[in-house]
């Protein structure tokens, strides 16, 4: 923007420091003489050409600081030098000049941004105005350039509005969609765990029973082997050791105890740790079994005993071991001894774990750990005495468990405790050890690893995070689309109508789509529409009238000064007609008679405007125009003395007019005009839908006639009636007039006196 004012200013300099270059594109030289003498006489340096492509050329080389381009340049050179200038935003003052109206081509120079007409005759006077135009457009081009900082900012944009929402109730619904989820998965987990817990607890229970029921059988095999009792009763070590060695490897267990009648081992067999299958030592003479009840109850009499197998717990040597013990019975059903058949706790929980896959503890009756498969037993927490009792007096509830489970209500009846073995955490679940007929031995312990199940790896909340992330950009991105397809189309109307504020009708808004954003784009085209009509209406309307007394107009009928119901006042009219024009169209072409007026009235009208008169109407060959009623009422006084003063000067132009004409050829156009002063009825006449303001009354009939009076002089000339005359009062200083007696018209009763109307300096 500085670097663009830099070169602005040195561009003034550089004009200002020589002469002003004007170039000017004419069709015919004599025509463009006017502008090219008052160019010069202001000192600037005038260029004249015939040639567009020579224009072209200089206006690349010189860039002038004015150019005038004729509209009616034969064929298309003066629009493309128009394009041009517009094209490459040349800082070049342009005025259009032309000899006649001609909307095809002045809208084409519109749509460039070319404003400012200047029709013939070059009058100095009407090139001052046309470049105090030029000065005014670019003013208010400078205008316009600020009024888009006077529209309002967006302080927040629609697609915020739209998209925010979105984005809220996307993050709302993503993160209660991912509790929720997570809740009920979570839940779901939770009870699917427990129940795998309960499940592997009820395996490991079952598999402990089946075991004891293992051992139970083994055993009777043992008590039931031929040689069995003899060897006993002859106290024969070696005879049992070959007896039951291999029933002790065929079903690999690992501890036997024989006792005698008095709890004294005849025989221990016990499987060599780290051995192999058959690597077992035996001994003999032990009495760590006499005071042990279970023991003591297998040498009771049959009759004496409520059963007769039982099970318990035996520390041999430091070593937990789980016994079942039944009675050795002679001929007469009397037992002679005990045979005692088990295995360590450290095998009974690994083999657990091997067929249910948990983690099994065992615990005493006072609740330290006495077996585990977990590798840091250190790790595990005793129970209290208390609460191994509680899991010991709850023991008749757990038979329901797949039921409580069911109901939900397993947390208030399940002995579930956390267990945090290094970096990972276990749920357990605790129920009482029974051995045979209910006697309960301990607590036993199944437990699970729930860092795999209960919580989610750092992968899983990986992809829960992009998954909620995409959902939420997704809805914030569809959000900006949807966004974007209702404000992209309010951007494009905000910009059309600011253009339409600058004067450019042209535009059009796409009005693509059947929402109402379309139907706003449809009714604003369609309002363009109208617009370009009534500018039209307005332009034609511009012809007859000076844009200072149109802009009055329309201000004195807003003000209610001016009622289109029509009121009567004291104005002038003035009339001007062609003599025999008829006789002249019927020996030329009707394009060329039509071109002929329309450079006639191109002449004509700009000169009744100079002076305040508003053109009423065109009839072929004449003209009627009013004065001192439009934009506001004058005194009769200034009506009659501005339609004097307009007639004088049109006698001239029209003089300059046939000159040419003479030059050409063409016959000479000689007008009568006349002019009458009096009451007249203004107002709007017609349709409600096509109304035009007029003037009627019998001063236009008065006028109308008066035009015969204007035969006689062989030459153009002006007639005015007496009324005018009286009008004029002290203005009748500036003009000359000749009598010309009364004259009776049709319609009148009176006669009128007429006089011809003359300029003060003429010496006729």
């Amino acid at each position: 923007m500085f670097r663009l004012f830099t070169d602005l200013v040195g561009y003034i300099a550089f004009c200002m420091a020589i002469q002003n270059q004007v170039l000017i594109l004419h069709s015919t030289r004599t025509s463009a003489q006017p502008l090219v003498e008052y160019f010069t006489r202001r000192g600037d340096k005038v260029w004249l050409t015939e040639d567009a492509t020579q224009a072209k050329n200089y206006l690349e080389a010189r860039k002038p600081i004015f150019v005038l381009v004729d509209l009616h340049f034969p064929g298309n050179g003066g629009l493309e030098l128009l394009t041009k200038i517009h094209q490459d935003h040349l800082p070049t003052q342009v005025i259009v000049t032309n000899q006649y109206p001609d909307l095809r081509r002045e809208f084409l120079a519109k749509e460039q941004g070319f404003t400012v007409f200047l029709r013939e005759p070059f009058t100095p006077t009407w090139i001052e105005r046309a470049l105090k135009k030029v000065e005014q457009a670019l003013e208010g081009e400078r205008v316009l350039v600020g009024k888009p900082e006077a529209i309002p900012r967006v302080r927040v944009s629609m697609r915020l509005k739209i998209t925010l929402p979105y984005a809220v109730l996307a993050l709302m619904f993503s993160l209660a969609a991912a509790f929720l989820v997570s809740r009920f998965v979570l839940e779901t987990i939770h009870e699917r765990f427990t129940s795998q817990l309960v499940d592997a607890a009820k395996l490991s229970a079952d598999w402990m029973v089946n075991e004891e029921s293992r051992l139970l059988k083994t055993l009777r095999t043992v008590a039931n082997t031929s040689g069995v009792v003899q060897a006993v009763q002859n106290s024969d070590v070696m005879a049992l050791r070959n007896l039951v060695l291999p029933t002790m490897i065929n079903q690999q267990e690992e501890a036997l105890e024989i006792l005698d009648a008095q709890g004294i081992a005849l025989l221990s067999i016990h499987h060599r740790a780290g051995g192999g299958m058959a690597d077992y030592d035996t001994s003999q003479g032990s009495r760590a079994f006499q005071n042990i009840a279970f023991v003591q109850k297998s040498l009771l009499p049959p009759d004496a005993q409520d059963r007769d197998k039982y099970a318990g717990l035996v520390q041999v040597e430091g070593v937990d071991i789980f016994f079942i013990s039944g009675p050795i019975l002679d001929a007469h059903n009397q037992p002679v001894g005990v045979i005692m058949l088990g295995k360590t706790l450290s095998t009974l929980v690994r083999q657990n774990r091997q067929d249910t896959l948990a983690q099994i503890n065992l615990y005493s009756l006072d609740g330290s750990l006495m077996a585990t498969t977990m590798l840091i037993p250190e790790s595990i927490q005793p129970l209290t005495p208390q609460f191994t009792l509680e899991v010991l007096a709850r023991q008749d509830q757990q038979s329901n468990l797949r039921n409580l489970i069911t109901n939900g209500n397993q947390s208030a009846i399940l002995d579930i405790r956390d267990l945090f073995i290094a970096s990972g955490k276990y749920a357990e679940l605790l129920g009482p050890w029974e051995a045979r007929a209910g006697e309960d031995l301990g607590v036993i312990g199944v437990a699970l690893a729930e860092s795999s199940l209960m919580q989610p790896t750092f992968t899983t909340r990986l992809q829960t995070f992009l998954i909620v992330s995409i959902a939420f950009i997704g809805v914030v991105i569809i959000g900006i689309l949807v966004g974007n397809q209702i404000t992209q189309p309010l951007k494009r109307v905000v910009q059309a109508t600011i253009k339409v504020a600058a004067g450019n009708l042209e535009v059009k808004v796409p009005s693509t789509g059947n929402d109402e954003v379309a139907v706003l784009a449809h009714a604003f085209n369609y309002m363009v529409s109208g617009l370009q009509e009534g500018f039209i209406y307005r332009d034609i309307l511009g012809r007859t009238v000076s844009p200072e007394v149109r802009e009055a107009l329309r201000t004195s009928f807003a003000s209610g000064a001016l009622r289109l119901e029509g009121q009567s006042t004291v104005g002038t009219v003035l009339m001007s007609d062609i003599r025999g024009f008829t006789t002249i169209s019927e020996k030329a072409e009707p394009t060329t008679v039509l071109t002929w007026l329309n450079e006639y009235f191109g002449e004509l009208v700009p000169v009744v405007t100079s002076y305040g008169g508003v053109v009423d109407k065109f009839e072929g060959d004449a003209m009627l125009t009013f004065f001192g009623i439009l934009p506001k009422i004058l005194p009769p006084e200034e009506s009659a003395f501005n339609a004097c003063q307009a007639a004088v000067e049109m006698i001239a132009v029209i003089q300059r007019i046939n000159q040419c004409r003479t030059e050409r050829s063409e016959p000479l156009l000689i007008t009568g005009i006349s002019i009458n002063t009096g009451v007249l009825t203004a107002g709007g006449l017609g349709t409600a839908d096509r109304l035009n303001y007029t003037v009627i009354g019998d001063t236009v009939n008065t006028v109308q006639r008066m035009q015969e009076a204007t035969r006689v002089f062989g030459e153009s000339g002006v007639v005015i009636a007496e009324s005018t005359l009286s009008a004029l009062k002290g203005e009748r200083g500036d003009f000359r007039f000749e009598p010309l007696g009364e004259h009776a018209f049709t319609g009148k009763a009176d006669l009128l006196w007429l006089y011809r109307l003359l300029p003060k300096d003429n010496n006729k």
